[in-house]
């Protein structure tokens, strides 16, 4: 629920991906909001107003003289009781209104009295988003501090491919998540590992473990909310990249070793954070068969060499200059005195520890922090939530590590 106790406003205008900002509003409501909506006549063409006051359960609004608002004044009502104004779709000749301080409906007038955040989703032609008035008034909306979500590229109602498309209302919704978030990391790149590892022993089988990469990829996503450049290197899941995130897709420990090593490596590019939270295989089968393993008629099971595979945390710790390193724990027992010990062998400021192995797969966990200084716990909540804090506790130690 990260938009819980927010109030936004959402503003609907003439365009045919109006229809989308019914579901907009639907999945705002679902991370908590509570969404008042403001149409302007054009935007009653494509989809009607009993669909919004269904959906979100508030009336909705489309003059400027509406009798509903005692004083008259719905365009400074209406936009002083939200958090945030979001207009989606923006039209190409909504966009310029606000550029040049037009007001001539209830959503241009109250966008221009705004004392709230104003953030737009464009929607248009691409042709019209190439055109160089439509791009002089973003540069002047930018200017003006108004915040674009998008557009996005792909296929257009007129038949078209290109830029200019609105966002998916769930892209929306996250970068609206994104705008409420403090950019304590706005300027650092973050380098995360996530998911687990597997180790073939033939062609068909191999050796993994239960990690789901919730925690890692939710680590990912809070980064990148709290303004950070993120880089996600994945083991094997089926978990969808967060918004905004760039994604390296790995099988093994050493493929992951080397997608690391080679970024760390690479020129021009800086890493600031490096969070491993994947559940890295400790051994790879040294002997893996090129062709399957076949049941033999002794009923003897093959026999596997192991080897052990490279140490990515103490590897990355262990680099001159190295990123602000974060490690993470999955202990049976003893957590803290193991914890303890893992953090000083891998030579890291920052270690997480899982409290319970249950942890696998699951939404929640409950977390134990081990630095230096000693440890304290997070109390259990959704993976999401306590990825956020952790990202807060990052950002907090910076300093400590020159940075």
């Amino acid at each position: 629920m990260e938009l819980l106790n927010r109030h936004l406003l959402l503003g609907i205008t003439g365009g045919v991906a109006a229809y989308k900002a019914a579901e907009l509003a639907r999945e705002l409501q679902r991370r908590g909001a509570t969404v008042q909506v403001v149409m302007t006549e054009a935007a009653t063409r494509f989809i009607g107003p009993p669909t919004f006051q269904a959906l979100t359960g508030q009336p909705v609004f489309t003059d400027a003289w509406d009798p509903r608002i005692d004083n008259a004044m719905a365009h400074i009502e209406l936009s002083r009781r939200a958090d945030a104004i979001v207009v989606a779709p923006a039209t190409a000749d909504f966009m310029a209104k606000l550029a040049h301080g037009l007001a001539d409906d209830l959503l241009s007038t109250l966008c221009l009295a705004r004392a709230r955040p104003l953030l737009i989703a464009p929607a248009m032609n691409r042709e019209m988003w190439a055109q160089a008035p439509t791009q002089r008034n973003v540069a002047l909306l930018r200017a003006d501090g108004v915040s674009l979500l998008g557009p996005g590229s792909g296929e257009q109602a007129c038949g078209e491919t290109g830029l200019g498309r609105m966002l998916e209302p769930d892209e929306i919704a996250e970068d609206i998540c994104a705008h409420f978030v403090a950019q304590r990391m706005a300027g650092l790149s973050v380098l995360v590992t996530a998911g687990p590892t597997f180790e073939p022993i033939d062609p068909v089988r191999g050796i993994t473990n239960l990690s789901s990469g919730k925690m890692g990829f939710a680590i990912a996503r809070a980064c990148r909310r709290a303004g950070a450049q993120v880089l996600l290197v994945a083991g094997p899941t089926m978990l969808p990249t967060p918004r905004g995130v760039a994604r390296i897709d790995v099988r093994t420990a050493r493929q992951m070793h080397e997608a690391v090593m080679a970024r760390l490596a690479a020129p021009g590019e800086r890493t600031d954070v490096f969070v491993s939270v994947a559940a890295v295989a400790d051994w790879r089968v040294a002997n893996a068969s090129a062709s399957k393993l076949k049941k033999g008629d002794d009923g003897q099971p093959p026999q596997l060499q192991f080897a052990q595979n490279p140490d990515i945390l103490a590897g990355v710790a262990a680099m001159p200059g190295a990123p602000f390193c974060v490690g993470f724990a999955a202990e049976s027992e003893d957590l803290e005195r193991h914890g303890q010990e893992k953090r000083a062998r891998k030579g890291v400021p920052l270690l997480v520890a899982n409290i319970g192995h249950e942890t696998f797969g699951q939404d929640d966990n409950e977390l134990l922090l081990i630095d230096a200084a000693g440890s304290h716990r997070v109390a259990r909540a959704s993976k999401q939530a306590l990825a956020a804090r952790l990202v807060e506790e990052i950002a907090q130690r910076l300093p400590a590590a020159g940075r």
